[in-house]
């Protein structure tokens, strides 16, 4: 029962976290993609990472709310953390002009706060994979 209910926690912040940038993103679509146009990694991809990174978020967050897909949810919520906070530490590391493309409340984060926010959703991804490994193996049914 507290397995199932921290899947469901862990879920439901990804979600909320996937939606409300996603969503930020594409209402503000021009800006996004303006921003990852700046950046000295993105530059050439920014017309199709504009479309696809919100649409990868709305996706990762369907998978995390059908109980079936959770752990591919799960597995992409990691990969996708993974890759933003990369990125940001690539972006610290190397370049002296750091755009921001966040979405909504989360783009006005120092790259400080952002880098111990990912780490933090990382970590919880992590945590997920984890009880979600450990219900499986002990034979708790996932899905309901």
């Amino acid at each position: 029962m507290l397995r199932k209910s921290v899947l469901e926690i862990i879920s439901f912040l990804f979600i909320l976290l996937f939606v409300y940038t996603a969503v930020s993103k594409f209402l503000d679509h021009e800006n996004f993609r303006a921003v990852i146009g700046q950046s000295p990694l993105l530059t050439r991809f920014a017309p199709v990472l504009a479309i696809a990174v919100p649409l990868a978020e709305i996706a990762i967050a369907i998978l995390l709310a059908v109980p079936r897909y959770r752990r591919a949810g799960l597995y992409a919520s990691f990969a996708m953390m993974m890759l933003f906070t990369t990125y940001i530490i690539v972006l610290v590391t190397l370049s002296e002009k750091i755009p921001c493309s966040c979405g909504g409340v989360i783009s006005r984060m120092t790259w400080q706060q952002h880098l111990y926010f990912n780490i933090f959703f990382v970590l919880l991804a992590l945590l997920g994979m984890w009880v979600h490994s450990r219900q499986t193996a002990s034979g708790q049914p996932i899905h309901a």
